[in-house]
């Protein structure tokens, strides 16, 4: 039975145009920076975010994860918002890599403002915990895709500045915040020290995730991929897919996020489903069913051919990506009208 895949966009294969452009790469020992092709990978993300330098990693959780690792010393408080990746999907690597504490804040459909933080600065007692940093994420996964409004994210960086406050973006789906605010990836990045976003999700690639900030922070953030053993040698053949992906794809995530929205719709029409209809903002759609338990429903699903990931608590996540196509929708919305 052929499915509609809506688990996650990373669930997406490379094009037949991707594949050329990986077998055309120019490769080297990127351990030397010798790889052309991560060279010009990092130096194109560099300039998109408008920072000194940037550097190719596996995944998003481990750019997350050294960004932290960088930012921190260990025993030092991190404040993340409370449904935010870093702290629900990074299997608690903060406190294994960097030996630090994170600290949940609850926001408002994933949304932190600067008055929130504010009340979880730790004051300078020597038996608390040292805030050292801030990470939002952009945009928020388990919020159903939301987009943090660049003003809040303004006044989240100077307050950060103003407490000596280091600030870090998950921006694994930034690019699908762009595709519908038009908002530039360098005006989201310009409030971060650090920022990384992903190529594996959206973009199509099949690997893949950047790391941006200073100089510096990059430098440090090479040595400790290499401690964790992410010093990938000729990887300028998943780089080319990347700097595909950056030339190809970044315009094309509107379809997803008006995909995602018809569908989002279109499924709150239909009695026994719930869904926050605010939260339709990119290309993933969080809901539940008042009649079936979460597992009975993607059971039920899947045996009529679509495929859906869990979502927190009791909420069920479609992702729409590129390999979706529209008969794939309307499959997903019919099915479960016959449920």
């Amino acid at each position: 039975m052929p499915y509609a895949d809506l688990r996650s966009d990373t669930v997406t294969k490379p094009s037949k145009a991707m594949l050329e452009a990986m077998m055309n790469a120019r490769v080297g020992d990127d351990v030397f920076s010798e790889d052309e092709s991560v060279n010009e990978l990092q130096k194109k993300c560099a300039e998109l975010t408008g920072k000194e330098a940037a550097l190719f990693v596996t995944s998003g959780v481990m750019g997350n994860q050294l960004a932290i690792k960088c930012h921190t010393n260990p025993g030092d408080e991190v404040i993340v918002e409370s449904e935010s990746h870093v702290l629900n999907y990074e299997t608690a690597a903060p406190s294994v890599i960097s030996g630090v504490q994170l600290l949940p804040v609850r926001g408002n459909s994933g949304i932190l403002i600067s008055q929130d933080i504010k009340k979880y600065v730790r004051s300078k007692e020597y038996y608390f915990p040292v805030t050292k940093l801030i990470c939002l994420e952009n945009t928020h996964n388990r919020a159903g895709g939301v987009i943090l409004p660049l003003d809040v994210i303004r006044e989240v960086s100077v307050f950060a500045k103003e407490n000596a406050l280091r600030t870090h973006l998950d921006g694994a789906r930034i690019f699908n915040a762009y595709a519908e605010t038009k908002i530039s990836v360098k005006e989201y990045s310009d409030h971060f020290d650090s920022v990384s976003f992903c190529f594996s999700k959206g973009l199509g690639c099949p690997v893949g995730s950047v790391l941006c900030g200073d100089y510096r922070f990059i430098e440090m953030a090479r040595k400790w991929r290499k401690i964790l053993g992410g010093g990938m040698r000729q990887v300028g053949f998943l780089a080319a897919a990347a700097i595909y992906a950056l030339n190809n794809n970044v315009e094309r995530l509107k379809e997803d996020n008006d995909k995602a929205k018809y569908y989002g719709n279109e499924i709150s029409k239909i009695s026994g489903i719930e869904i926050d209809l605010k939260s339709l903002q990119t290309n993933i759609v969080i809901f539940s069913s008042s009649k079936y338990s979460k597992e009975e429903f993607m059971n039920k699903l899947k045996d009529k051919g679509v495929l859906i990931s869990s979502g927190s608590y009791d909420n069920m996540r479609a992702v729409f990506h590129l390999d979706v196509t529209g008969s794939d929708v309307e499959k997903a919305i019919e099915t479960i009208k016959s449920i």
